[in-house]
């Protein structure tokens, strides 16, 4: 009997999952492991907790593992790969794959073939599959230059929005919902908080008000949410043209899936993603469950590639 670890290591949770040949045996979820989100002591815990879940709940041992896949953004980054090779080495057996959370989102619902996946949890990127199996990409180039759509971007709009609203006499309770959570007396004092360094964690802290605030009726916060899933579908639109450009505009137009944490909880930025897809594209169609990329990390761990 073979064992095989799937691992989709996030910026905010990590999601372990323990699977024979043919079935899936026991999953854990933990706070993340990569470095650049935690320091090394906390990424370590989170690890050996999640390794001590599955071993507890299935009585198989870590070294009793033929390969591991793990999917993480940051796959160029010394300080995430260099330290998960090096701690899982010491920790599983078997050889290890490490490849980048698209590529595992991917193939969790592709299987290697073409398609288009948005995919916005913490941080955003969309990328796509040729009918060759080239992987082409648009978006992801990190909180300060573009994640349109993800958690880090909603919590920094719900801020900047905010204050737009203050200059246009616009009602909206971002501001004093920013307030109460970081627990500043005034707007000034939030003024001051969001330009220190290092930035708040928008994605985890404020981003989950301004989703419940648009729910509410807040207009300013539902057009946050409106305007992240219509970016995510402009870069979408782009790796459509560009396979349509390199293989004819009457080709069979790719099925779309979505994956994070954005995508599967927040129905606002999904439908405004699907719906400025089918203005530009009327028979476009989804993948109608949203993907799940430890799935895809077993998927590769199955086939050692």
């Amino acid at each position: 009997m073979s064992y095989f670890l799937a691992v989709d290591a996030g910026g905010s949770k990590t999601e372990f999952l323990l699977a024979d040949e043919a079935r899936e045996l026991s999953r854990a979820v933990t706070g993340t492991i990569k470095r650049v989100n935690a320091d090394e002591a906390t990424a370590a815990h989170n690890l050996d907790a999640a390794l001590a879940e599955l071993v507890g709940a299935t009585g198989v041992s870590m070294r009793q593992i033929a390969r591991t896949c793990i999917g993480t953004s940051g796959v160029t980054v010394p300080l995430v790969t260099d330290w998960l090779r090096a701690e899982f080495e010491t920790r599983v057996a078997g050889p290890l794959l490490l490849v980048g959370d698209v590529d595992i989102a991917f193939d969790a619902v592709f299987h290697g073939g073409p398609g288009v996946l948005v995919l916005s949890g913490t941080g955003s990127n969309v990328a796509a599959r040729t009918p060759e199996g080239a992987l082409i990409t648009s978006g992801g180039w990190g909180p300060m230059l573009a994640d349109q759509g993800s958690g880090h971007w909603i919590g920094m709009e719900g801020l900047r929005r905010g204050f737009l609203a203050r200059d246009e006499q616009r009602p909206t309770r971002l501001l004093a919902a920013a307030r109460e959570l970081w627990n500043l007396d005034t707007e000034d004092a939030l003024i001051e908080f969001a330009n220190a360094q290092p930035a708040a964690r928008y994605a985890s802290k404020f981003a989950p008000a301004i989703v419940t605030l648009a729910n509410e009726g807040d207009a300013v916060a539902a057009e946050i949410l409106e305007q992240g899933g219509q970016d995510l579908a402009y870069l979408a639109s782009l790796l459509i043209e560009r396979m349509r450009t390199a293989h004819g505009s009457n080709v069979m137009l790719p099925q779309v899936a979505v994956a994070g944490s954005i995508m599967t909880r927040v129905e606002r930025v999904r439908s405004a993603l699907e719906r400025a897809l089918r203005q530009r594209y009327p028979e476009i169609t989804f993948v109608p469950e949203p993907s799940d990329p430890a799935r895809g990390a077993l998927w590769r761990a199955q086939r050692g590639r």
